[in-house]
């Protein structure tokens, strides 16, 4: 075997992503047609106590994934690319809203329910919509949807510009400075970091186990399955039993179904709103305006070069560089 010398593996990887990623032009999410594959949660907000189970799963199960920063971070320019820094002892373990090390949380709000006023409780995350302005407007390809309705932030490929958390309608991606691929190439000009968000367990569906979230919560809040399904379950719960749907439209379809016992333009009212607490009021699609799509039609196929060429280079830093005249047949 012949060993490749990181210059030579860095010039052959950047020539073979190339190539591949102009083969296999990508649509846009939502530009492809929505298949029977997709999985969607059905969250049942009168069931939830608040009780956090489902927030320490989350954390436990996806500590791997949480960022281990570099300091001192680069000094970014311009100047107003602010650091955003959440790996000091007290901030990982910041628990009443989205960052970086917190990828769900749990929402309350004070309502009035059947004449009696009520605390009542919810948990907050991704919603995973069905046509992802995150996924479908990242120049740089970190972001994208899977077959079964999951979208993913590759942590290895972002740069951490914000642009998902910008197009997002929830403000849902959270960003780490000094973690990252922008520290190899433009560390005082490029991303400031990278993005988080909830990835819905995908490693562990991809091996038949059920989100951390779901598997633990003690009131069985959660249901996860089919699409189609979940929305028939939620109707009929809506029909029989007088709750209200949250995320089958909103954006153009979620993943995330919610049910509650008032209406949502009465729980966003009440919810605490602001960065890392998502709201519950109406959303359109976004993907629907003509240039959005436009935009993503034309990034499209410049993000899928672009993650290649990221996973290229990201390849090359962690390949140990052999000695010049180390090669044997």
């Amino acid at each position: 075997m012949t060993l490749l010398t990181r210059r030579s593996f860095l010039k052959t990887g950047l020539a073979t992503a190339g190539a591949a990623c102009a083969s296999q032009v990508p649509l846009p999410a939502a530009a492809q047609t929505k298949n029977d594959g997709e999985l969607a949660t059905l969250i049942d907000i009168r069931k939830c106590v608040g009780c956090e189970a489902c927030v320490e799963a989350c954390r436990e199960v996806n500590a791997a994934k949480y960022p281990e920063p570099e300091k001192p971070f680069p000094k970014m320019y311009p100047s107003r690319v602010k650091v955003a820094d959440w790996s000091g002892e007290d901030k990982r373990e910041v628990r009443d809203r989205l960052t970086p090390y917190n990828w769900l949380f749990i929402q309350w709000a004070t309502v009035v329910v059947d004449g009696e006023e009520q605390e009542i409780s919810f948990p907050r995350r991704c919603m995973h919509c069905q046509n992802p302005p995150c996924a479908d407007l990242c120049p740089w390809g970190a972001a994208r949807k899977l077959k079964n309705g999951i979208t993913l932030i590759h942590a290895d490929i972002c740069l951490g510009g914000r642009k998902c958390q910008v197009v997002c309608p929830w403000d849902i991606p959270q960003r780490q400075t000094g973690v990252g691929l922008y520290l190899d190439l433009l560390p005082s000009f490029a991303g400031n970091g990278v993005m988080y968000k909830c990835d819905r367990c995908y490693n562990r569906i991809a091996q038949g186990e059920l989100p951390a979230c779901i598997e633990q919560c003690p009131e069985e809040v959660q249901t996860i399955g089919p699409r189609s399904e979940i929305i028939a379950e939620a109707h009929r719960i809506a029909n029989e039993e007088g709750a209200y749907i949250y995320g089958e439209k909103e954006n153009g379809g979620t993943n995330t179904i919610y049910l509650s016992p008032v209406p949502f333009e009465t729980l966003n009212r009440s919810v605490d709103k602001g960065p890392g607490k998502p709201h519950f009021a109406p959303v359109e699609d976004q993907m629907a305006h003509a240039d959005n799509m436009a935009k993503a039609m034309l990034i499209a196929p410049f993000a899928g070069l672009a993650a290649g060429v990221s996973r290229v280079i990201r390849a090359a830093r962690r390949a140990d560089e052999p000695p010049e005249d180390n090669h044997e047949a």
